[in-house]
C-alpha cells in the first residue's frame, strides 16, 4: 500500500508539471487571442486607373502586296531558278520558258533591220545625187521626185524594221518570269519540262514587310469602332501584345456568310509574322479612368463580392466588410463600379482570415510583387 501511494504521488507531480509546460508554451498566443489583439494587415488607398473595354478575336494576316504570276507566253518550262519559300529581290528571275523560237524570230528581225538600214543609206545617197543633177538641169523633175519618194519609203521601212526588233525583244523578255517586287516565293506547282500557257499559275510572291490583319467583329461592337483611332493588338501565346495598329477600314456591310463586320489594321512587320497566318487579336473599343480593386482584395459570399475596408472603431481600427459591384478584369485588378469611393483604405493581405468588425493594425502595402504573394487566397469565400 505504501508503494502504491508513492507512485500515485509521483504521477500527480508529473501531471502538474505537464500542465505547467503547456501553459507556458500556449500562454502568450492564447492570451493575445483571448485579449482580442488586432490583426496586422496591409492596406492600399483606392485610386483611379486606366480601364480598357476590349474584345478578343481570331484574325488573319494578309500581305499588302501579293501577286500571282502567270507566263505571258506559251511554251515549255526550261528552268526554275528559285525554291518555294525563298526570299527574292525585285527583278530576280524566277522561271524561264523555252525562248529558242523567239530568239530565232529576233535574229530574223535584226537581219531585216540591217537590210532596211542599208537600203535607207543607198536611198539617201541617191536622193542627194538626184538633187544635184536636178539643180544642174541634168535630171527631170519627175526623176528627182521619184528619188525623193524612194528615200522616204526606205526611211519608213527602216523604222518599221527597228520597231519589229523592239517588239521581238519585249516578247523575248516575257520568257523570263521575274519578281515584280521583293518578297517570298510561294508554292511552285510546275516543274521543268511542263507545257504552260498564259492561264497557267507558276507561283506567287508575297511581301511580308507590310501586313494587314483582318478581324470579324459582332455588329453591335462595330458601332464602337473608329477608323484611325480604335487600336488592334496582336497577341503572343501568353496574351501579351506584340503589335498595335489603328484600324484603317471598317466594312460598311455585314458578311453574308458570318453576319459579322470585317475590320482591318495595317502595320510594319518586325515580329517575323507571315501572310496567311491566323493570330490572336484584341480590339480596344474604349479606354477610360475608373477605380481599380486588386483581385487579392476581393472575397466572395455566394454570388456577392466583398472588400474589407479599414475604418476607425470604438477601440481602434477595425475591418469592415463592404459589398462591391465589379466590372471587367483589367490585368490583376477589377473595375470597381459601386460600393467604395476613391481614397478608401482597403485591406489587401490576410483577407481570407478577416471577419467583419475585427480589430486590425493597418500598415502600408508592400510593393506590387509582394502584395500578390501576400494576397494568395484572398478571392476565396472568406467570411462565411
Amino acid at each position: 500500500m505504501r508503494r502504491v501511494r508513492v507512485w500515485a504521488a509521483w504521477l500527480a507531480i508529473l501531471a502538474m508539471a505537464g500542465c505547467g509546460n503547456r501553459k507556458g508554451s500556449d500562454g502568450p498566443q492564447a492570451g493575445a487571442q483571448g485579449a482580442g489583439g488586432p490583426m496586422e494587415v496591409e492596406v492600399i488607398a483606392l485610386t483611379p486607373g486606366e480601364v480598357r473595354d476590349t474584345g478578343e478575336y481570331l484574325g488573319q494576316l494578309i500581305s499588302r502586296r501579293t501577286v500571282t504570276l502567270r507566263p505571258q507566253v506559251a511554251g515549255y518550262v526550261q528552268a526554275i531558278r528559285v525554291r518555294p519559300g525563298e526570299q527574292v529581290t525585285q527583278g530576280q528571275i524566277l522561271l524561264v520558258v523555252d525562248p529558242r523560237q523567239e530568239r530565232a524570230a529576233l535574229r530574223a528581225a535584226e537581219a531585216q533591220r540591217s537590210s532596211s538600214v542599208a537600203n535607207l543609206e543607198y536611198a539617201r545617197r541617191t536622193r542627194e545625187r538626184a538633187a544635184q543633177l536636178y539643180r544642174e538641169g541634168l535630171m527631170s523633175r519627175q526623176e528627182y521626185e521619184q528619188a525623193v519618194a524612194q528615200a522616204s519609203s526606205a526611211e519608213a521601212n527602216a523604222l518599221a524594221a527597228q520597231a519589229q526588233v523592239q517588239s521581238q525583244q519585249v516578247q523575248l523578255g516575257f520568257y523570263e518570269v521575274s519578281a515584280p517586287f521583293a518578297g517570298v516565293v510561294g508554292d511552285i506547282p510546275v516543274k521543268v519540262g511542263d507545257s504552260v500557257t498564259p492561264e497557267t499559275v507558276l507561283t506567287t510572291v508575297d511581301q511580308s514587310r507590310a501586313l494587314e490583319v483582318s478581324v470579324q467583329v459582332p455588329v453591335e461592337r462595330a458601332v464602337q469602332m473608329r477608323v484611325g483611332r480604335t487600336p488592334v493588338e496582336l497577341l503572343d501565346a501568353e496574351g501579351k501584345p506584340i503589335v498595335s495598329a489603328p484600324l484603317f477600314f471598317v466594312a460598311p456591310t455585314l458578311s453574308g456568310v458570318t453576319q459579322l463586320v470585317e475590320a482591318k489594321a495595317a502595320f510594319e512587320n518586325h515580329a517575323g509574322l507571315r501572310a496567311g497566318q491566323l493570330v490572336r487579336t484584341r480590339v480596344v473599343y474604349e479606354t477610360r479612368q475608373a477605380l481599380l480593386l486588386p483581385t487579392y482584395a476581393v472575397s466572395r459570399l455566394g454570388s456577392q463580392s466583398f472588400a474589407y475596408t479599414v475604418v476607425s472603431g470604438d477601440g481602434g481600427m477595425v475591418a469592415q466588410r463592404q459589398p462591391v459591384t465589379l466590372g471587367q478584369l483589367e490585368g490583376n485588378a477589377y473595375e470597381l463600379l459601386e460600393g467604395l469611393e476613391a481614397g478608401t483604405q482597403v485591406a489587401v493581405s490576410g483577407v481570407q482570415l478577416l471577419k467583419d468588425g475585427q480589430p486590425v493594425a493597418p500598415k502600408p502595402a508592400a510593393p506590387k510583387g509582394a502584395q500578390q504573394g501576400a494576397g494568395v487566397g484572398g478571392a476565396s469565400d472568406a467570411g462565411q
